[in-house]
Parts: structure tokens; sequence; C-alpha cells
């Protein structure tokens, strides 16, 4: 989908459009950003997607990015230097936003960058004011994809997911909870317990409410404990990261994976930050990671 489209929601028959917002030509292939009225948010929703050079007709693989806190689909899309990585790949490069926006949905009570908006953690928000519009699991897991297929040329039994920082967390839950779907996920720099450190104690007792036993499967390491398994991940950390030690503990990630035998790389990369400098130097390493699997 290069315009506009229209289409029909399997989950409540409303006619949807997705607006083409912008289209630039790069690597041979087309970046595009476009918005629709999404039924899940209840707000207009922003994404990018990238569709690499293909023959008419051809159906590609699909990879997810999820961003992290403070960002919007447009960090990624401007800082993330995946396109000659997708257009030599043949992948597809889909970034949704974090968090829902807009008049009336709710912020931090604060004004705080870690909670609220472009803070979403990707979950589903049970806890008033929150639970309005702050459905992010079920807009990336379930409504975004529908969009995604009905209008671009994916291949949808070959999709993988990655993402960063927030969003790295996101990736590795949602890998974790529907396994058959994703060939491959891997993180930059995920917060990896969020039941154990400062942002996601806040994100997930705002979200969720006080019962920890909700958190769990939205915390990677829980989900691990509890029994979920995929089939191996990639890991980046920057060994400068100021967040390292207090918010993302990659070692509890380590540990999991060791204890329930899931194929770990976990890389400690030297000098780096947390920054899309970051992401961006490891970025052809983990579309080249995702490429082998979903082409296996």
């Amino acid at each position: 989908m290069f315009g506009a489209a229209n289409l029909r929601s399997a989950g409540n028959r409303k006619t949807m459009t997705v607006e083409t917002v912008s289209l630039n030509r790069s690597h041979g292939g087309m970046q595009g950003v476009y918005k629709h009225a999404s039924r899940e948010t209840g707000t207009e929703m922003t994404f990018s997607a990238y569709v690499p050079p293909h023959q008419d007709g051809a159906k590609l693989p699909v990879v997810w990015y999820l961003s992290g806190l403070t960002c919007t689909h447009a960090n990624v899309t401007e800082k993330g230097e995946y396109r000659k990585a997708c257009a030599d790949l043949g992948l597809i490069f889909v970034a949704p936003d974090t968090s829902p926006r807009g008049q009336g949905v709710p912020g931090d009570p604060a004004g705080a960058y870690d909670f609220g908006l472009g803070a979403g953690f990707y979950v589903d928000a049970t806890q008033p004011p929150f639970s309005r519009h702050y459905r992010m699991w079920s807009y990336v897991t379930k409504e975004l994809p529908e969009l995604v297929a009905a209008n671009f040329p994916v291949e949808e039994t070959r999709q993988s997911i990655l993402g960063h920082s927030m969003g790295g967390h996101g990736a590795l839950t949602i890998a974790l909870s529907h396994p058959a779907r994703y060939r491959a996920a891997t993180a930059f720099s995920p917060i990896a317990s969020p039941s154990q450190v400062p942002w996601g104690i806040k994100a997930l007792g705002g979200y969720l409410g006080d019962n920890r036993e909700a958190w769990r499967k939205h915390d990677t390491v829980a989900l691990i404990e509890d029994g979920a398994r995929f089939s191996d991940f990639l890991v980046d950390i920057g060994d400068a990261d100021p967040f390292l030690k207090e918010q993302l503990r990659p070692e509890l990630l380590e540990h999991a994976c060791a204890r329930a035998g899931i194929p770990l790389t976990l890389r400690l990369q030297e000098g780096y930050d947390h920054s899309y400098y970051f992401v961006s130097t490891f970025m052809a390493d983990h579309l080249t990671w995702h490429a082998a699997r979903l082409k296996a």
C-alpha cells in the first residue's frame, strides 16, 4: 500500500481508513508513514513501514520494531539505519508509536517521561484513567498486524520482532507469549525484568494495579520462570549505558535463560551507551539474525 486504503476490521466490522502521511524512496524501496483511527486505543495512531524493492505479487517477511521511552515511530525511522539492510535482505520493517496520544489521553500526573505519553510499556492497562486508551498490547499484537497484512505485501507466516529499551521489554515478552507467530526475537538494551526495577514497578503498578501476579506476563524473566519458551534470543547492551545496572539488569535475563535452557546470545558492547548511535551500529547484525530465521 502506497496510498490511502480502506479495510474492514475483523474485530468489530468497522471500516477503517489508513492515511498516507509521507512517502520517500530509499535503497530502491519505499519508506512510508501512515496514520489511522485505532479501535483498540480509541485514538489516531501513527506508524512507519519500509517496504524493500520486490517483484509484483511477492510476499515478504515482516519485522516489527518496538521503540523505547519518550519515542514515537520517528526515532527509529530517522535514526535506526535499517533500510539498507532491509533492502538487501528483503524485509518489511514496521515501527508503531509507543503510546496513544491526543485529546483526552492521560499522561503522567507529574509530567514525568517514564509513564503515560510515550511510555505505554506495551500492556493493556486495567487501571483508570489509563484503561480507556492504553491498550498497546492488543494494538501491537492484534490490530496493527491485521492492518499491515491487509495493506502491505506481508507473508504472515514469516514474522519477527525486536525493540529497544522499553521496546526491548515489549519485544521479548510478546515473543515469549506468541512463540508460534514470531520466528526471531532480539533486543537492544531491554528492561529485562520490569517487576524488579524502578521504571517497570512504576509503569506496571500504574497500568495494571498492585497485584503483582498480573505483572508477570509483562516481565521477560517472570514469563520464563512460569514456563514460557522461545527458540533463541540475541541481546545487545552497551557497557557505557547509564541505565545498565539499575534499570536493565541483563544478568537477570541471562540467569533465567540459562535455567530454562533458552539459547541467549548476550553481547555487552564496549563503549556504547543507550542511544540510537548504539542501536544503529548493530541494527544490521540484528536484521541479519532475523533474516536467517525468517527465511529458513
